[in-house]
């Protein structure tokens, strides 16, 4: 399944829950510097959709806080559990 996310880094913990514009929320508290957020959010994405770290693939997005994840065994349950937080 192809997903939208958007990352905040540099939060106090890292959640992955709500909605920003149709994308979901993926707060991460490692800064936005040489792509450890980015790793830091797909590592978080993961983990919400209940599967390993290599099933969840960055489409677009490597540089911007709007990204295109696909999680591969991700369920349309699970994404509506986290849009709505």
């Amino acid at each position: 399944m192809r997903v939208t996310i958007r990352v905040r880094p540099g939060a106090g913990r890292t959640a992955v829950r709500g909605e920003h514009d149709g994308a979901l929320v993926v707060r991460v508290a490692a800064r936005a510097v040489d792509g450890r957020a980015t790793e830091a959010a797909l590592a978080a994405v993961a983990e919400a959709f209940g599967v390993r770290r290599p099933a969840v693939t960055l489409v677009t997005g490597a540089t911007s806080r709007t990204k295109v994840v696909d999680v591969d065994g991700g369920t349309d349950d699970a994404l509506r559990a986290l849009l709505a937080g």
